[in-house]
């Protein structure tokens, strides 16, 4: 598991869904720290244009169609609750995220 990479997660509320791993490799990697931070992604319906706080990531980076990533909300989940890995967030889009992320939480404003 490392940051970018996909994984289905099992979220109580929402059921299985990809997320997106955004702790870096350090967090990743240390077994003293059971959790990661990663993003909720869920499937885009009817090819509808993203909302102000999602990103969409497709077949370039491992989806097997349009998928929304929720940049809002960051989740604190277990390392041994992630399944099987679906893909990696492509360079372009992970700079998407990282500006929705801060654009979302208000980060650069004055």
């Amino acid at each position: 598991m490392k940051q970018w990479d996909i994984y289905l997660y099992p979220f109580t509320a929402e059921g299985s869904h990809p997320a997106v791993i955004i702790s870096n490799d350090e967090r990743c990697d240390n077994q003293h720290y059971p959790h990661v931070n990663a993003l909720l992604c869920t499937t885009l319906r009817a090819a509808r244009p993203a909302k102000k706080n999602e990103v969409i990531l497709n077949g370039s980076d491992g989806l097997d169609w349009p998928t929304a990533v929720r940049c809002d909300v960051i989740y604190l989940l277990p390392k041994n609750l992630f399944q099987g890995k679906r893909g990696e967030v492509s360079r372009e889009r992970r700079r998407a995220i990282g500006r929705k992320i801060m654009e979302c939480y208000r980060l650069l404003q004055e």
